[in-house]
């Protein structure tokens, strides 16, 4: 009787070229999040200047509200009407007791316009204000 020997099977070691591919794969989506969160700066609005102006870093319970000089309020690059900018305000508050607000008023906006932001913060129960500035020239 002629057996044939069967080959044994290899077993195959830790594969190390799929798992650096899938780290490249999220460095690079992290990456691009992370330069699209930066992007929360309304272009048109330029704020005031300061003489001890400091960059802050980004905090994750943080949001950043543009006031243009019309007194729009742009809130992620979409204009956002003052009921619904309440509503969002007190759904982060209540998710986040401690959450921030970076108001970024032009500096040809009337205060009655940044006044009117700050009203609704208040109203809906953020304490954490800033506001942001820029370094003299």
């Amino acid at each position: 009787m002629n057996l044939r020997k069967r080959a044994e099977p290899q077993t195959m070691g830790f594969q190390i070229a799929p798992m650096v591919d899938i780290l490249l794969v999220l460095l690079c989506f992290f990456i691009v999040t992370w330069s699209f969160a930066k992007k929360e700066l309304d272009l048109p609005v330029r704020v005031p200047s300061a003489q001890n102006a400091t960059e802050s870093a980004s905090v994750v319970n943080q949001t950043v509200l543009n006031i243009r000089t019309d007194g729009t309020v742009v809130w992620n690059n979409k204009i956002v009407p003052r009921p619904e900018l309440l509503d969002r305000l007190k759904e982060l508050s209540g998710l986040y007791p401690d959450y921030s607000i970076i108001v970024r008023g032009d500096e040809n906006a009337k205060f009655t316009y940044i006044n009117a932001v700050l009203d609704v913060c208040r109203e809906a129960n953020i304490w954490n204000v800033a506001f942001a500035t820029r370094k003299a020239e």
